[in-house]
């Protein structure tokens, strides 16, 4: 009698063959139900994943007072590092909708979009939900917080955004910079 074999996807390769240091698991794009950020990426935080919530300050105005607010970069998505074949523990988390991927095989959000959605959160400059940008001049920051960080040019009225996207979602951040920090990526 033969046991069965487990056929991978080509895509997880990456994260099960042993080649000297182990690789850490693929970022992954999770749907949450509304408002429910904060708690989905607690509860993965506290089962030992890696969990990434992006967080913007909002200043919300009332007739009777003004509240500084932290919201979603992404309204409805958190990000996570797991195994796909051992998925399981991730969806039964409390708030969890679904895994983004093709059908049901969960798809990976690029290590590079993460890397610079992380280095603009980090930095501390002024960062909003941006809309979704196919094309547009791509530029490279050379100086402040957010150099080296590469992503696209926004102008309005007067003032410089740096736009980076997470393509699996086509939702984009935006982060106010000085035109004179960046350069033109060729």
């Amino acid at each position: 009698m033969t046991s069965p074999q487990l056929v991978l996807d080509p895509r997880y390769k990456q994260s099960i063959e042993p080649a000297g240091a182990p690789r850490p698991n693929p970022w992954f794009a999770i749907r949450v139900k509304s408002q429910y950020e904060k708690i989905t990426a607690a509860a993965l935080h506290n089962k030992g994943y890696e969990e990434f919530a992006p967080m913007y300050r909002s200043r919300r105005f009332w007739s009777d007072r003004v509240k500084e607010l932290d919201l979603p970069l992404f309204p409805g998505y958190i990000f996570c590092r797991f195994d796909p074949l051992h998925r399981l523990p991730v969806l039964t988390s409390p708030g969890i909708v679904s895994i983004i991927g093709l059908g049901k095989i969960p798809e990976p959000v690029d290590d590079g979009e993460i890397a610079r959605i992380q280095a603009i959160v980090s930095s501390g400059v002024l960062a909003c939900p941006w809309p979704f940008l196919r094309a547009g001049q791509k530029i490279a920051v050379t100086r402040g917080p957010l150099s080296g960080v590469e992503g696209f040019l926004v102008s309005s009225k007067n003032q410089y955004r740096l736009v980076v996207s997470i393509q699996l979602l086509q939702r984009s951040v935006a982060a106010e910079i000085d035109r004179d920090c960046i350069e033109p990526v060729n």
